[in-house]
């Protein structure tokens, strides 16, 4: 599935100067199976990106199709279809269920699609280093944990696009490492794209796109 913004500018985000590369004002077209970094300062509207593109924001003007489709004309099970099986998210703040455990959150999710069995998810979670954090409360994590958990509830189900902002700000090197190969081997078992927004760094990774806002 391609992702179109055709002129799309936030109403927040008109009144600030930018650039001729931005893609605020511009056409850009994310084309199904890219690995693509989104790129920018705070305040230039990553998490408005990532709000505005996934349908939970409409205070923008221009137009954002999937495929050849305005997401302004889509129903309430149309959004249903696409969270569950066509975009998958990780929020900057993350929105974990703080007083349920780490299994229950990543059930949660799982139990939409069936993606994974128990042993399974606990896998991911050691692939992460967090497997010992199974029955722990999410809330009585640290946020580097939280993010860590968050990455593994986005894996659990199909996905054509992963959308993730800023989601290894809590993170040492290396952790985000581990984080940037699962993430790259699921979406290549996928056949699919993901969207990384970040301040900067591109955690050693080589991303096929780079855009900018």
């Amino acid at each position: 599935m391609n992702i179109t913004l055709d002129q799309i500018m936030p109403e927040p985000l008109a009144s600030i100067k930018h650039g001729e590369t931005s893609i605020w004002g511009n056409k850009v077209v994310l084309e199904g199976g890219k690995r693509i970094l989104l790129n920018a300062s705070s305040g230039k509207g990553k998490t408005t990106f990532t709000t505005t593109t996934i349908g939970l924001r409409h205070d923008y003007t221009g137009t954002i199709f999937y495929d050849n489709r305005d997401i302004k004309t889509f129903t309430t099970d149309d959004w249903t279809n696409v969270r569950t099986n066509q975009i998958s998210v990780v929020f900057q703040d993350l929105q974990l269920f703080p007083k349920l455990s780490v299994a229950e959150n990543l059930r949660i999710k799982n139990s939409l699609t069936d993606t994974f069995s128990d042993k399974e998810l606990r896998a991911l979670l050691e692939q992460l280093e967090i497997d010992n954090k199974w029955n722990q409360e999410c809330g009585l994590l640290s946020m580097g944990q939280q993010q860590r958990v968050a990455i593994v509830r986005a894996m659990a189900q199909p996905y054509e696009w992963l959308i993730m902002d800023e989601p290894f700000s809590h993170l040492d090197v290396d952790n985000a490492k581990r984080c940037m190969d699962m993430i790259h081997n699921r979406t290549i078992e996928q056949n699919s794209g993901f969207i990384l927004t970040t301040l900067g760094d591109s955690h050693g990774y080589s991303f096929e796109q780079e855009l900018f806002l």
